[in-house]
């Protein structure tokens, strides 16, 4: 079901008027913080939606690196790594939790943007393995900054820092005797989604599967800062050591 089809379906009507001039429609939204494709988390068509948005973040991303790589000779490794964490890793976080759970093949494709950035900061050429040269910038690869953006976000949640309609999704441990377990700070998985494509790669179903695999000593931290400290720090000993 395309997305004409979904707002007939879902509200009666296939046109829009205010006042007398017919407002059009469009495949997608704007924001201020999101650009969200129509059909990106809903449907059989998820997997095309989503090959277009990371099409849009590799083109980007990909533009940025070169204009920065054709300054590279006129400058430091401080000053060229400031510029891709502004033209290229931004564009690489940007609302990445909406990527979790994608293939590895697209994850790959954001890999690569990073690899290259990792590669021009360094000044290495394109032999040695990248994963000492991200080690050595203390760079998290792009699956493991997805799990920190959705971890972080849930931390937010749990502490009343975050919406009320992201808050709804989440729910507290509750077991019905008194367990260990009820003292963990865990949350309730969800029931299996039917919809095994996209269902478990929404916030109310990874949220819960990220935070409960978290060690205690992370998910009990009382501070935002010690939490984004403890968590980068787990996610790269888990990932380099």
């Amino acid at each position: 079901m395309g997305l004409q089809e979904m707002i007939e379906a879902l509200y009666g009507f296939s046109r829009l008027h205010v006042g007398r001039k017919r407002v059009p429609q469009s495949d997608s939204i704007h924001t201020e913080v999101l650009v969200a494709d129509g059909i990106f988390t809903c449907g059989r068509n998820q997997t095309r939606e989503g090959h277009r948005y990371l099409k849009k973040i590799v083109r980007a991303a990909s533009f940025a690196l070169h204009r920065i790589g054709s300054l590279r000779k006129y400058l430091d490794t401080t000053s060229t790594e400031r510029l891709v964490h502004a033209f290229v890793s931004s564009r690489l976080e940007y609302c990445n939790s909406l990527l979790y759970g994608l293939p590895a093949k697209e994850i790959l494709k954001l890999q690569r943007i990073q690899n290259s950035a990792a590669r021009m900061v360094t000044r290495c050429s394109k032999h040695p393995p990248i994963t000492p040269i991200l080690q050595q910038l203390h760079w998290l690869p792009i699956r493991e900054r997805i799990t920190y953006k959705v971890a972080l976000l849930t931390y937010k949640t749990l502490h009343d820092m975050a919406p009320m309609y992201i808050a709804d999704l989440l729910a507290q441990y509750q077991p019905s005797r008194s367990l260990h377990s009820s003292t963990q700070c865990l949350l309730r998985r969800p029931p299996p989604s039917r919809t095994t494509h996209y269902g478990d790669r929404s916030f109310a179903a990874s949220a819960p599967t990220i935070w409960n695999d978290l060690p205690m000593s992370i998910r009990s931290e009382t501070s935002l800062d010690s939490f984004k400290t403890a968590l980068k720090t787990h996610l790269f000993v888990n990932c380099f050591c």
